[in-house]
């Protein structure tokens, strides 16, 4: 297969079917929706079995517990991507709706329409499940999309898109609208990212070398975040029980995920206090405790906290904790050491809560909650594509509306400029 070649086929019917699927009404797309639903339904058995594929090829080449069990497509994941589908279709459709429509002084209105991007890339690793939840959102946000799956997944993602092909056809609209790419060759990738006269956005999703990688090497715009190094400051003014509470399930409700604490800034004044109900609590939990000095003053049995500490994704049980003067010293160590996904502050401080808000640089800033919260689903935007941690565009949870863009639209009555 010359893959340059192939790349480029694809990306030119994705450009023809994408300017179909914009025009697409929500019934249409909703339509297809509910097809791929029914069509993974009667197709159990065939996903079932190009899953066994996959499985023993990846038992063979040597793939860890972690990773087989990601690759795993059972009645249960089939489940969960039929009932995806039908949350995306229970979403309101934004393509075509217009805010802020207001009289100019000349007598034109001035609005703005919510309009698809156009194609969309998006490189993912193990999960089959992603190319149904990609697949779907797209289509409902009026793009077309190229998927490209891990290789370890290929026969699983092969078997999907039969069935995404299958409800896009019997709703009328083109099968290229989602294709996802046959070959397992690392070339493709790289001419994925560098095709803009056909692709208009790429969203990897996977480890943090695969994403350097494309956005490092894209040619065109990349919707991504590299880090979630997620703090949560324990103010003077904190509640005791809701900041234990709190720093509690930042970091215990899950510890692989993006939005999970890696590091807990505690004020001076109640660093005492606070750490000797939280310190044992993490131990409990079996989490690996890390300190600064005044920390390790305060719990002398916990870890050294290094300067690389600070700036770590555990993705792990393991925990950083810093015992900070102020909410100024909190704030600088955030902007300095986050990687601007997400920070909470637990205060009973009006005023301090507010000026949180407005300094921490971060995608998601949260007052008296956990980071465990920056979620697409939690924040109602329904399925989320990915979280960016990109200032233009879309920024935080990317869901629907951010995989739309906006034009300007213009409506007058035989006016004329003077």
């Amino acid at each position: 297969m010359n893959v340059e070649l192939y790349m480029n086929m694809l990306g030119q019917k994705a450009r023809e079917a994408s300017r179909l699927v914009a025009r697409a009404d929500t019934g249409i797309k909703n339509k297809a929706l509910l097809g791929m639903a029914a069509a993974l339904d009667a197709n159990r058995a065939e996903l079932i079995d190009a899953n066994r594929k996959d499985l023993e090829n990846a038992r063979q080449n040597g793939l860890d517990a972690a990773m087989l069990d990601r690759l795993e497509m059972g009645n249960k994941t089939i489940d969960g991507m039929i009932e995806g589908l039908r949350q995306v279709v229970a979403l309101p459709d934004p393509v075509g709706s217009i805010t802020d429509m207001n009289y100019r002084p000349s007598g034109i209105q001035v609005g703005k329409m919510r309009v698809p991007l156009g194609v969309i890339g998006i490189i993912y690793e193990s999960r089959p499940n992603v190319t149904v939840e990609a697949a779907s959102l797209c289509l409902k946000s009026g793009n077309a999309t190229i998927l490209r799956g891990g290789s370890e997944a290929i026969h699983s993602n092969q078997a999907v898109a039969a069935c995404i092909r299958t409800g896009l056809t019997a709703a009328g609209l083109p099968a290229e609208a989602v294709q996802v790419v046959e070959t397992t060759d690392r070339e493709a990738v790289g001419k994925l990212i560098t095709m803009p006269e056909y692709v208009d956005v790429i969203v990897p999703r996977g480890g943090k070398g695969l994403i350097e990688r494309i956005s490092r090497d894209a040619k065109v715009p990349v919707i991504k975040h590299l880090d979630g190094i997620c703090h949560v400051f324990i103010d003077l003014q904190a509640d005791r029980a809701k900041a234990v509470n709190i720093a509690l399930n930042a970091k215990t409700h899950r510890y692989g995920t993006c939005n999970t604490m890696e590091t807990l800034l505690v004020h001076e004044g109640v660093a005492e206090e606070v750490l000797g109900d939280l310190v044992d609590r993490f131990k409990a939990a079996g989490v690996e405790l890390r300190g600064c000095a005044q920390t390790r003053t305060l719990v002398p049995a916990i870890k050294e906290a290094t300067e690389a500490d600070w700036s770590t994704e555990y993705l792990a049980p393991v925990l950083s904790i810093k015992v900070v003067a102020d909410i100024d010293a909190a704030i600088k160590h955030i902007n300095h050491y986050g990687s601007h996904h997400t920070d909470a502050i637990v205060t009973e401080n009006y005023t301090l809560s507010r000026r949180f808000l407005r300094e921490v640089d971060s995608s998601s800033v949260i007052v008296n909650a956990s980071t465990r919260f920056a979620d697409g689903f939690e924040y109602g935007l329904g399925a989320e594509i990915g979280i960016s941690t990109d200032k233009i565009h879309a920024r935080g949870p990317v869901g629907l509306e951010g995989l739309t863009s906006q034009k300007y639209v213009v409506l007058g009555d035989g006016h004329t400029r003077k």
